[in-house]
Order: C-alpha cells, then structure tokens, then sequence
C-alpha cells in the first residue's frame, strides 16, 4: 500500500472521528438532495466507519443522514411544487406534451413510494423524483410518509456497510475505508446493470 494512501486515510479517521462529523453528514445529505454533485453516501459510509472503530455512535449517524436525506427531499420537492403550475401550462400547449404530463403523473401515482426508494441510489434519481413528486403535485402526508421510508433505508444501508468494514478491520483504517467504498461502487455497479436490462425489457414510454 502506498505511503500517501495510507497518510490520507488516517487523515481521514481523524477528520470523521469528530462529533463535529454528524453535522457534517446532516448537512451534505441536505444538499445532495437538490444538488446531486454533492457525495453524500461516501460522507454516510465515512461515518459509519468511524462508527465501527467505536469512534461515533452508528445510531446518530442513520439519525444524521436520514433527517437530512429528509429535509433535503422536501425542499426538493418544494421546487418542483413551485414551478409545478407554470410547467403544466407549458406541458399544455400540444398533445405530445399533455401525454409526457400525464405519463409522469400515472408514474409517479402507480409507482411513486418505489421510486422514491430505489432513486435514493441512483445518483442524481433522488432529484429527479422528489422534484417530479411536487411538479405532479403529490400529496404532502404521502411524500413525506415515502421519503421518510426512502431515507431511512438508504441511511441504514450506507451507515452499516461501513460499520461492517470498520469493524471487520479495526486495527486497519485503510483497509476498512477501501472495503466499504469498494463494496459501495460494486452494489452502484450491479444496480445500474439490473436497471439497464429491465429498462430494455421494458415497453417504451414516453420520455419526460
């Protein structure tokens, strides 16, 4: 293992190893649900981490990055709601454009508590659909009910895969960052691979 490797990351237990650090979780959870630039599950996986080398509490680091997964879906969501009226005018003004409306709508209403769940792993989904939920104007009960869900499971599942790494390699922090990161892109990997085949085996739709 190189040297500078092995300097970076224990640079980077000490960086997560902080209470500060649940903060930090909170709040790059908010901003990566409006802009999807912003790596929010590596900061998850940090922290549980530094959780399984008994530095954090795993509990508050599902706690952070689920209330700001939760947050963050709202204002989304709040965006599309804003914009929701002058975009259905827009989407009113040729029948190509009513039938992409009216797709999205039926989507959103047949599938919606699934895709806000399965988007929470997809970079940049989370945006797409939480702003789709408030431009069809969902019901604010059911959205915050689905994305509570949404972001609950996606918190736990980050937070664990690295609590798992921490743990398993306790006296090694290179090691335990490189495991979860690595089993972290492979799941990204293998989901994109089942949504690329089920997305050609599926019948064409309209594109939004």
């Amino acid at each position: 293992m190189p040297a500078f490797v092995d300097t970076f990351f224990s640079w980077l237990q000490d960086y997560a190893s902080s209470p500060w650090f649940y903060l930090v979780i909170f709040s790059i959870a908010i901003l990566d649900s409006v802009f999807p630039v912003v790596p929010s599950e590596t900061m998850v996986i940090i922290g549980g981490v530094s959780a399984g080398m008994h530095h954090l509490s795993w509990p508050l680091v599902i706690l952070a990055a689920a209330s700001g997964a939760f947050i963050g879906d709202h204002m989304s969501y709040n965006i599309g709601n804003f914009f929701s009226e002058r975009l259905h005018r827009r989407y009113q003004r040729t029948e190509k454009s009513r039938t992409r409306l009216e797709w999205a709508h039926a989507q959103i209403r047949e599938r919606g508590g699934e895709l806000l769940i399965t988007a929470r792993f997809i970079p940049g989904g989370r945006t797409i659909v939480t702003l789709s939920c408030g431009i069809t104007e969902q019901s604010p009960r059911w959205f915050a009910s689905w994305t509570a869900v949404a972001g609950t499971v996606w918190a736990s599942y980050a937070t664990l895969l690295g609590f798992i790494g921490g743990r398993a390699f306790e006296d090694n922090h290179t090691k335990a960052f490189l495991v979860a990161f690595s089993t972290a892109i492979g799941a990204t990997i293998i989901l994109e691979i089942i949504r690329h085949f089920r997305k050609k085996a599926s019948p064409a739709t309209p594109h939004v």
